[in-house]
Parts: C-alpha cells; structure tokens; sequence
C-alpha cells in the first residue's frame, strides 16, 4: 500500500502531461492542471493540443473545418512545425434528430512559411451537419505526439 502512494502521485503526473495544454499558469510542477478556455479569435472552440493552445470551427456551408494553433495567450496564432493534424470526431445527433456517423478528417496545412503553419483544414460531408460535434484531434507538432479533445 505505501509503494501505491508513491507510485499514484507520478502516475498521475504522467498522464496530465501527455494531455490537455499548458501555459505557464496552468502547470504544477511541469504536470498539466485542468482550465477552462473561452472562445476563440473566430468564435470557435478552444482546447488544449498537447503543448500548444488550438481553436476549431466549422463552417457547416463548406463542410469544411479548420484548426488554428494558438499560442500561451489562447488568441494568437502561433506557427508549429506539423505536416497534418488528423481530426476525429464521435457519433452525434443534429437539434433533428439525425445521427451524424464519426468521422476522420485529414487536416492539412493552409499557411506554410518556412515549413511551419498555423491554420490546418480538411473538409468532410459529415461537416455539412448542423450538430454539437466531440472528438480528439492528433498528430506530431514540433517533432513530438500531441493530442487534444474538443467539445462545441
């Protein structure tokens, strides 16, 4: 029982830095804590993405998406070394009642300068529902896995 206290703390340490975001402010002892974030400069959902800040919006017409990387502040774009961010999304249901299936959009990037980007899209027909959408986004930024979840 005394190695599980030992052993809990560290545990848990782990796994809050393999998700979530951090900023300065936000970080125990190099672990990541739990925050909130608003919305973001283009009214979309703000979540954590590994080290990094990340805004998603939809725009339903173009069933496209798009994710912006923000830096430590939540609002300013910030360049990050990655060649595509994969968004997957969960099972959900329009305000009608459709089931919108889960799906797996490939994100590409839209604004390389100097073999970084900050604004990643992928279009799906699936974004051409109007619903609430959850999910995980991943892929290697600056060299290192990150992952992050969304809820709209």
């Amino acid at each position: 029982m005394t190695h599980l206290k030992v052993v809990a703390p560290s545990v848990l340490a782990s796994l809050m830095l393999m998700t979530g975001c951090s900023s300065s402010s936000d970080t125990i002892g190099g672990a990541i804590a739990d925050h909130t974030h608003g919305a973001g400069p283009n009214g979309g959902v703000v979540f954590g993405l590994g080290s990094q800040h990340a805004e998603l919006t939809i725009d339903h017409g173009k069933k496209e998406c798009m994710i912006l990387v923000l830096g430590e502040d939540a609002i300013t774009p910030t360049a990050v070394a990655a060649t595509e961010l994969v968004l997957n999304t969960r099972t959900t249901k329009t305000a009608e009642g459709t089931v919108v299936s889960p799906m797996t959009v490939m994100m590409k990037p839209a604004d390389v300068a100097d073999g970084k980007a900050s604004k990643f899209v992928g279009t799906d027909p699936g974004l051409g529902n109007i619903a609430d959408f959850t999910g995980m986004v991943s892929g290697e930024i600056d060299g290192k896995p990150s992952h992050g979840d969304f809820q709209e």
